[in-house]
């Protein structure tokens, strides 16, 4: 796969910005996506609101932003803690919002199935009260991380967003109901909205600790600490893993363009590739015994296929290259080359400071 490393409309995107600032709402502005997106959007000089609950987001991603942007532009950025299931949360920090972000959300398959009903509260009825707080504030653009999981049980390899299957875990419908809600507001009530099917997306932040922790930092996490892997099934299950970077990209220029035919519309977030668990756990140890030559590697461990989850995932990103102007600028090895050296630094300063930053990282 050739990675275009110029994305030349996300740069028009970005230089636009930096002229005309605008006011963004991020939900769940704590988690991992959503520091990303305000450290990004304050490096462009804009206006930036944050709502949070910090059931999964944490208050050192927003520390570690600050430490990144600097004071001047931490100046720009206001924060909300609340929670998106209270309407009239939703209906404050909605107003005076050019743009939403709406990231928050239970993202976890597994945590889905074991508590259904906190799921489809915070994924439909939060998701139905930011839809109808944006729409009374008369936002401009209303982008919502959507997700793969949608894709159920289709069988077909690139996914393509017109083509779904049944869905396989109480998450996976909370996220395609999502999609449903957002193409009947935009009917019935004229809300410009943008669907962002992730693709299993990593990076920096990510949080590695916990029972649904995301497979990159937790075996980056445990491969510092020397010890064995966990993978469930065979090693052959595959997925299309997106740096948080590309996540980043797709999200400023789904708020931001002006095509018509852009809007309404869900697309795909990824870079049109497919990697086993059995090449990641392999490219991962390769790059740690580059930074960490002095870590020992472990054998993984391998146990059943876990409920709910998709054999193999691929996704076809031909429509949001289109439409939107979408082009990766990290594929996998890149990726992991820059998130693996974030939390190699993060190990060797928690060393020398007593685990301050380990903390700070997530990791202790």
């Amino acid at each position: 796969m050739t990675v275009n490393t110029g994305a030349q409309a996300y740069g028009r995107a970005c230089a636009e910005l930096a002229d005309t600032p605008r006011r963004w709402l991020v939900t769940g502005v704590a988690g991992f996506i959503g520091s990303h997106l305000l450290e990004t959007l304050l490096s462009l000089g804009q206006h930036v609101r944050g709502l949070d609950n910090f059931m999964t987001g944490h208050r050192h991603n927003l520390e570690q932003v600050q430490a990144s942007v600097g004071e001047n532009a931490w100046k720009r950025f206001d924060f909300i803690e609340g929670d998106i299931r209270d309407g009239d949360t939703c209906t404050a920090a909605c107003g005076g919002i050019d743009f939403v972000l709406h990231q928050a959300a239970l993202g976890s398959v597994s945590r889905s199935l074991e508590d259904p009903l906190l799921c489809h509260a915070v994924n439909v009825s939060g998701f139905l009260n930011m839809l109808t707080a944006a729409h009374a504030a008369k936002v401009q653009r209303f982008v919502y991380a959507a997700s793969s999981a949608t894709y159920g049980d289709h069988p077909a390899l690139p996914k393509v967003e017109s083509q779904i299957g049944a869905p396989l875990s109480p998450y996976a419908l909370s996220k395609y109901i999502d999609e449903l809600y957002a193409q009947v507001y935009a009917r019935c009530y004229g809300v410009d909205t943008v669907g962002l099917r992730y693709f299993n997306v990593f990076g920096p932040r990510q949080d590695p600790l916990g029972a649904y922790a995301a497979v990159i930092p937790r075996w980056i996490s445990a491969m510092l600490a020397e010890q064995s892997v966990h993978i469930y099934g065979d090693g052959a299950t595959s997925r299309d893993f997106c740096f948080v970077d590309n996540a980043v990209q797709a999200n400023i220029l789904a708020a931001t363009s002006t095509d018509p035919a852009a809007i309404n519309q869900v697309y795909n977030v990824a870079v049109n590739a497919r990697t086993s668990l059995t090449e990641l756990h392999a490219s991962m140890q390769a790059m740690l015994r580059l930074s960490c030559p002095q870590l020992l590697p472990q054998a993984p461990q391998y146990s059943g296929f876990r409920d709910g989850d998709v054999r193999h995932s691929q996704a076809d990103i031909g429509k949001a290259a289109r439409l939107l102007g979408y082009s990766p600028t990290h594929d996998l090895r890149q990726g992991l080359r820059k998130t693996i050296a974030w939390y190699a630094a993060a190990e060797r300063l928690g060393q020398a400071d007593g685990g301050q930053a380990r903390v700070l990282a997530g990791q202790a």
